[in-house]
């Protein structure tokens, strides 16, 4: 357990530290008018605005659920209805983002037949996944967590799709440096203009990330997993299809952003929701305090505060944590990436 005000595992992200590096490098190399800042401004831009639509992407999927599933006199009936259209609408986002993004260097089909092959994919995953849904809810109990179990495998399928997501976004941004460094030493001249990617390049980005997931991720995954909030099978759904939708717009719109961020967006969405929603529900139950039960003790007020802080299903800490995190980051890279290039000018020459 951490020790309070510590904040292990901070999920920063790789696009800010990378385009850090690269603005540091730029400006010690040559100067603050090499630097596009139209560009370094919609980039910045990007990073607010992403998390923002995340939050707000899984917020409104986990309302649409609450209120169309779990609000219902029989969960398992509206479960029945709505799951499988939930898990189309993820396959149609999927393969929107194949046919615009995935498959252009070896196919490049028109805007009506990406639409067409979305729609149709989505309502493929919706005919798929209707028979599964209504043999497991054969004889299922009427609760949340039974109803909650459904949305395990769509779940799995959300993740895969954020990897993706992820894939397409973060290792792009990782290995393009990498990409421009090989171009520049094949043709000996840092004006490459457009840069061709070898594959090696593409492999070295692979394995990599894979790598780090491996050896660095476990501690990441139980920050962003458990600690924020408190998450469930259709909560992280929520999470992955609106973080995975909106990166994956992003990579089709060319933006930098960060899947980190919009993960983290996404679950500060659903949390901030449940809090809201708890807290008017326990207003509601409870009504307006008396001054009979106003506290008029010490241990009477840590009492209140304490109860007064279970209804913060958000931890305050991650969030403030978290979010230095992000300020620091761009800065702190681009001062060591100038430091560094200034080093190796002087003793290399």
């Amino acid at each position: 357990m951490a020790e309070p005000g510590h904040h292990p595992g901070a999920p920063v992200s790789t696009t800010h530290s990378i385009v850090g590096a690269v603005l540091g490098a730029g400006v010690a190399a040559f100067g603050v008018g090499a630097v596009a800042w139209p560009v370094m401004g919609g980039i910045a831009a990007s990073w607010i605005i992403s998390p923002i639509m995340g939050g707000v992407i899984a917020a409104a999927l986990l309302a649409f659920i609450k209120w169309r599933i779990l609000f219902q006199q029989d969960r398992v009936a509206a479960a029945r209805r709505w799951a499988p259209v939930l898990v189309g609408v993820m396959a149609g986002v999927f393969t929107l983002y194949m046919f615009s993004k995935g498959l252009s260097r070896v196919w490049s089909p028109s805007t009506p037949v990406v639409l067409i092959g979305g729609a149709a994919m989505a309502l493929l995953g919706w005919a798929a996944s209707r028979p599964w849904v209504l043999r497991k809810s054969q004889g299922m109990e009427n609760a949340k967590k039974q109803v909650a179990t459904l949305f395990v495998p769509p779940l799995i399928m959300a993740a895969a799709l954020l990897s993706f997501a992820h894939g397409a976004n973060d290792v792009a941004n990782a290995v393009g440096p990498l990409a421009a460094i090989v171009a520049a030493a094949q043709s000996g001249s840092a004006e490459t203009g457009a840069v061709t990617l070898p594959l090696w390049v593409l492999i070295v980005g692979g394995i990599g990330i894979s790598l780090g997931l491996a050896l660095f991720g476990p501690r990441l995954i139980r920050t962003v997993g458990e600690k924020i909030t408190k998450m469930d099978p259709m909560r992280a759904f929520c999470v992955a299809l609106a973080a995975g939708s909106t990166v994956l717009v992003a990579s089709t719109l060319g933006l930098p952003v960060s899947s980190t961020h919009i993960a983290i967006g996404g679950i500060f969405g659903v949390g901030l929701l449940r809090e809201v929603m708890t807290n008017r529900g326990m207003r509601r139950r409870n009504g307006p305090p008396s001054p009979d039960t106003i506290a008029v003790t010490p241990e009477e007020a840590v009492k209140a505060e304490t109860k007064r802080q279970t209804r913060l299903l958000v931890r305050r800490r991650h969030l403030w944590g978290i979010a230095a995190a992000w300020v620091v980051t761009v800065p702190a890279v681009a001062i060591l990436s100038a430091l560094i290039y200034l080093v190796l000018t002087r003793f290399l020459g």
